[in-house]
C-alpha cells in the first residue's frame, strides 16, 4: 500500500482519494473510520445540549423509554429512539446487541460465551453488555469470530 499526501495552500477543502483494483475489508475499515470522524449526534446532559462526536460513543442504551449515550467521560440522554440511532449509526461501526442496546464495535475489549448462546461483551471502559442470542451470530460475523 502506498500513501501519498499533497499539501497545497490553495486548496480550500480536504479531499481524500483512494485508488485500488478492488475494495478490500481493510479499505472498507479505513472508509468507515474516515466517515466517523465528521459524524456527530445531539444529546443532553443536565439541561444542556451537546454535539457528541460519534467516535467517542462507546454504547447506547434504552431504559424505561429513555435513550442514554455513554462515552468514556459521561452519560448523556438522546431524544431519539434506539432504532433511529441504529439507522443513523450502523455505517459507523455500531451494532445492535439486544432490543435495548447498541455497541460500537471498536470499543469491544473481549467476548465470552454465556448461557443460552448469548455473548457477554466487555467494553474498553469495563462495562459489560449482553448480546442476545438473536444478535450473537451477527456479531460473530462482523468480528470474524467463530
Amino acid at each position: 500500500m502506498n500513501i501519498s499526501i499533497h499539501v497545497d495552500a490553495e486548496i480550500s477543502d480536504t479531499e481524500i482519494r483512494i485508488s485500488c483494483n478492488h475494495l478490500t475489508p481493510e479499505i472498507e475499515r479505513v472508509l468507515a473510520t474516515l466517515r466517523i470522524l465528521d459524524k456527530q449526534i445531539m444529546a443532553k446532559k443536565e439541561e444542556e445540549t451537546y454535539l457528541l462526536e460519534v467516535a467517542r460513543v462507546i454504547y447506547i442504551e434504552s431504559v424505561d423509554r429513555r435513550t442514554y449515550v455513554y462515552t468514556a467521560e459521561d452519560v448523556y440522554e438522546s431524544s431519539l429512539k434506539l432504532y433511529e440511532l441504529e439507522a443513523q449509526l450502523e455505517e459507523y461501526g455500531f451494532f445492535r446487541a439486544s432490543k435495548s442496546c447498541l455497541i460500537q464495535l471498536k470499543y469491544i475489549r473481549s467476548l465470552k460465551a454465556d448461557l443460552d448462546r448469548r455473548i457477554r461483551v466487555t467494553l474498553v471502559n469495563g462495562e459489560q453488555v449482553m448480546v442476545s442470542r438473536q444478535y450473537a451470530e451477527g456479531l460473530k460475523k462482523k468480528l470474524g469470530v467463530k
